[in-house]
Order: C-alpha cells, then structure tokens, then sequence
C-alpha cells in the first residue's frame, strides 16, 4: 500500500475506472466505484471492494455532479479520488474540493491545472521553458478586429481555438480574412457552450502535421519521459489508432523533443501523470508544443508496454507521498506498441452510436497482445457516455512485429451484439500507406471518404 492512500474513490467509469482499480488492488488500496444507476452491474462495481451510488444516469447528476462525488468521500471513509480521464478529471474547481475535503486529488494541483488548462497561458508558459509553440496570437481574442489584427503576424491559413478548450471542439479553419470574420464568432459560440468561457486563439495551419506527444511522470521536484506516442490517425479530432514510438523520428529528434517534455514538467513542479502534445511538421522536421493534458491518457498503455512503467500505479504512489525512484538512464525503449480503440460506433452510417447487448465475446490471447475493457457477456452498454469499449494492444520487438501482431489479434477478436469499429481496424491494417508510416493529421479523414465513395483500396 502507498504510504498515503488508504482507500481509493475511482470517480470514473468503463475500462479506465477497471484500469485503476486493478492498478491500485496490485498496490494493496482497497477501492471504492463511484457509479451512475446505468453502472451498478459494470465490471468497475463487480472488481471494487465497495460500490456507491451517485445518481442517475446522466453524467451531470452522477459523474460530474461534485457535490455527490465529495458526498461518496465522506460515505465510505476513502482518502484519495482517481479522476481518470474525462469527466472532472482537468478540472480544477473539483481538484481543490477533494483537497478542501481533507483528501489527495490522484494527478497535479489545481493551480497546474487550471495553468495548462488555459491553452494560451500554456503557450506562454511553454516559450518561457524554451520549448517551441505554433506561431499564433500571444494572448486571449474576444473580438473579431483584434483576430484580423492578429492574423497578420500569424499569417494564413490559421486555426481558431478555444483558450480553455479540448477534445477537438471550438477549432476552426480560416484560410483568408473573410473566413476568419465568419469562422471566429462560431468558434467563440462553440468555446462558450462547451467551457463556458468563448475566449479564442490564433494558431498558424500546419497542412501535413502529425499529432506526436510526449508521455511524462513527475514527483514535484523531478521529472522523466517514457518517450512519445504518434496519434495522428484521427476522425474529427478524435485518435481511432496510436502507436510508440513515432515512426517519424530519428534518435536526435526523439532526444530533442522528449528532453523539451520533460524541461516544460519540471518548469511545472509537476506531480503526476501528465502529456505534452506537439504538432510535427513532416516537411522541415520541426516540432511545436500545442497543449498538455493534466491527466493520464487513453492511449497510456502504448507508452507502459514500450518501457514495463505502470503509469497508474506510478500516479497513485506519487499522489501517496513517494519520491517518483526513476531517473531518465532507468527507462529504456523497447520494441514498438499500437493501440487500436474499439468504438459502439457503426462505420457504414457516419460512426452512429450503437450500445446494446454484449453477445458473444472473446479477446484475442498470444505473446506482446493486452486487451483494456470493462466488456463482459451479457452486459448491456449503456446509451449515455463515450462508446468507447476496448483496446486493443499489441508489443512486438519491432513496428513489423507490431504490425503483425495486431492483424492477428483483430481477426481472433469476438464482438457481437452491437456495431463497432472492429472491422475498420482490420481493413485499415491492410493499407500500404499504414505500413509505410505514410501519414498526417488528415490521412484518415481522406481514406474514410474514399472508403465511402468506394475509391479506398
């Protein structure tokens, strides 16, 4: 057990609250599933030592409800909350409330929360470190003069994004000043009906740009990387497939850009779990810090099996009190890793959401493969959250390996009772330029819509 948490709130759901329950019943924490009406027959509340319920149904009265998240606290005598990813898990209003409760928040404190979370203090924070941003407007925009005044320096064409934004919502494309007069206030609407704050930024467009970040752990003093992850095969600004490391990098550039990672945490005093996202331009080679999430991330487990680090057990010992007890020279890149996500979601009608009955179900088994679900025969998929269901993850000694790999665990992999994007993936695995590392940011936009014109191959 962590010399400080003596039992876990694990306010999350589906695989990443089964993720963190597993981690910290390895580390002997007893847990404790904060769960919706919809989640009381989960694979969260069967694993945890206890089960309490917040609400119903909907996230706002359940799993993004505060008050009956610091109600579960006070109930069942836990000391520690695992936010997970989503929900509250970056915002720092419920950080402080879990801390003003006399209880540890599992990530950083809610001061670098809320300074990472504001995407232009980010920028600003990253170019005081010396790390390299995206050339764009140096603070906050909230009129559409002060855009076009901006936009001169920025230079065409540009995105509009949301200062206190994630998850792809609030960006626009402007590609000449009439496009940023009728694209700005749009993104402000946006902005403010997804965070409640409608302040934008400038930043210039990449066109050929790969999404690569950097996974990173600190203790508050000290701070190491586990290398990068690329995640650049995207749908709307959501990742389908990652992998790590990147393909696209030499050694130097690997060196480069994870030293910059780590010279931003440490800036930080960073504790926790944490990632640096960069924009990758394939033709200078040169990179750009965009954003940091202040919590672990979906595609975590590529990084794990790269360097044998358990990222969730790392967050909960570090949140417990202990020294992080890796120095940089300790971790090693080993072999390669992908991840495949597998959606409720229908490819053939524009990715519809599709829950219902788990039919039939059986996961692929073998050397290097590692399945992340909360998935079981029987159980019914509730229509109310993120659809996603599984990852598929697979090491091998090389991206070759890797690749093959994946193509077997697919084709072994039993899902039935819904539509989901398990099909996708094994077309996708098929594709030359997949082999080939031949990608960016909107290669698999471009292949969906060949693929639904019938000129994909």
């Amino acid at each position: 057990m962590t010399q400080g948490i003596t039992k876990l709130l694990v306010a999350n759901r589906g695989e990443i609250a089964v993720r963190i329950i597993r981690a910290a019943q390895e580390l002997g924490i007893p847990t404790v599933a904060a769960c919706s009406e919809a989640d009381l027959d989960s694979q969260a509340a069967r694993m945890a030592d206890e089960v309490h319920l917040l609400g119903p149904a909907r996230a706002d009265k359940s799993y993004l409800n505060v008050e009956a998240l610091l109600g579960a606290l006070k109930a069942t005598g836990a000391n520690a909350v695992h936010p997970g990813y989503g929900f509250l898990s970056e915002n720092a209003d419920f950080a402080e409330a879990v801390q003003a409760a006399g209880a540890i928040f599992v990530g950083p404190s809610p001061q670098t929360i809320r300074r990472m979370g504001d995407k232009a203090e980010a920028r600003r924070t990253a170019q005081a470190a010396g790390v390299p941003v995206v050339p764009g407007s140096p603070g906050e925009l909230f009129d559409v003069e002060a855009a076009l005044a901006a936009a001169e320096q920025v230079g065409f064409p540009l995105l509009i994004k949301a200062s206190a934004g994630g998850g792809g919502r609030g960006i626009r494309l402007a590609e000449n000043p009439a496009q940023l007069r009728e694209e700005f206030p749009r993104s402000q609407r946006e902005a403010q009906a997804a965070f409640g704050n409608g302040a934008v930024y400038l930043e210039r467009f990449i066109s050929r740009a790969r999404h690569i970040e950097v996974q990173v752990l600190g203790d508050g003093k000290h701070a190491v990387h586990l290398f990068e992850r690329e995640c650049s095969l995207q749908r709307r600004r959501q990742k389908i497939f990652e992998e790590a490391p990147s393909p696209a990098l030499d050694q130097q550039q690997r060196e480069t850009l994870c030293a910059s990672a780590v010279r931003l945490t440490e800036s930080l005093g960073y504790q926790g779990a944490g990632t640096l996202e960069y924009l990758y331009d394939d033709a200078s080679g040169e990179f750009f810090f965009i954003e940091m999430n202040t919590r672990i991330q979906v595609e975590h487990p590529v990084s794990e099996l790269i360097t044998g680090i358990d990222l969730v057990q790392a967050m909960l010992r570090i949140a417990g009190g202990e020294p992080l007890g890796l120095r940089q020279s300790d971790i090693r890149l080993n072999g390669a890793a992908l991840q495949m996500r597998l959606n409720a979601e229908d490819p053939a009608r524009d990715f519809f959401p599709s829950p219902g009955l788990v039919e039939e179900l059986s996961w692929p088994q073998g050397p290097g493969v590692r399945v992340d679900s909360h998935l079981y025969q029987g159980y019914r998929v509730p229509p109310y959250y993120d659809s996603l269901l599984a990852k598929l993850i697979v090491h091998g000694r090389d991206r070759a390996q890797a690749l093959a790999r994946a193509r077997v665990a697919v084709a072994q992999t039993r899902l039935t009772g819904m539509a989901t994007t398990l099909a996708l993936h094994a077309e996708l695995l098929e594709q030359p330029w997949l082999h080939d590392a031949d990608f960016h940011t909107g290669t698999l936009e471009t292949w969906l819509a060949a693929r639904r014109s019938g000129g994909a191959a």
